[in-house]
């Protein structure tokens, strides 16, 4: 297939994913694309080469996060077909006892290895009211610095049925040979 050229950042960029993938088996790994050549100008002087752009960036925090769900977890989620094993209200806490609820009760489900874990918060903040939403807020900080940050694959916002924009759904890794 023949399609536009890639910019040296997406060049250096595609080089990177290429240098991770393994071969199946029986079968030899691809050939590099060759470096893209420019003919020389008018007076027969070779163009310089241009510094490497750097490769796109990830945007926002859902995207900096490890997101290890494929789409059948995606479309169940949002159909709202899938059953919480596990929830906790934070309601009424304060934002240290929240936190410290939110991390008990994380290490609970890791230990019963629950897999779906619903976490109700309250609404997101309100431009015109500070106070409103803070654990909401936090909570992605939270669980980003938790010692538990590797054990969670996924956060996603709860159906409507579990709370909708008040709550989120934690989805945790299964253990792994044990």
């Amino acid at each position: 297939m023949v399609g536009r050229r890639l910019d040296p950042g997406e060049r250096i960029l595609w080089q990177r994913v290429a240098a991770t993938v393994k071969p199946l088996d029986g079968r030899e790994a691809p050939l590099p694309p060759p470096p893209e050549r420019r003919a020389p100008d008018a007076r027969g002087v070779p163009p310089r080469p241009e510094p490497p752009s750097a490769p796109p960036k990830a945007v926002g925090k859902a995207a900096a996060s490890a997101d290890t769900l494929d789409g059948g977890w995606d479309r169940r989620l949002r159909r709202g077909s899938v059953t919480p094993e596990r929830a906790i209200d934070l309601h009424g806490h304060t934002l240290a006892s929240a936190h410290a609820a939110l991390d008990f009760a994380l290490g609970q489900a890791i230990m019963d290895d629950v897999r779906v874990l619903l976490v109700v918060t309250g609404k997101a903040p309100r431009p015109e009211d500070r106070r409103r939403g803070l654990i909401r807020a936090s909570i992605e900080d939270w669980l980003a610095h938790s010692p538990y940050a590797g054990r969670i694959a996924a956060i996603r916002n709860a159906h409507p049925r579990h709370g909708g924009a008040g709550a989120l759904y934690l989805i945790l890794r299964r253990r792994r040979g044990e």
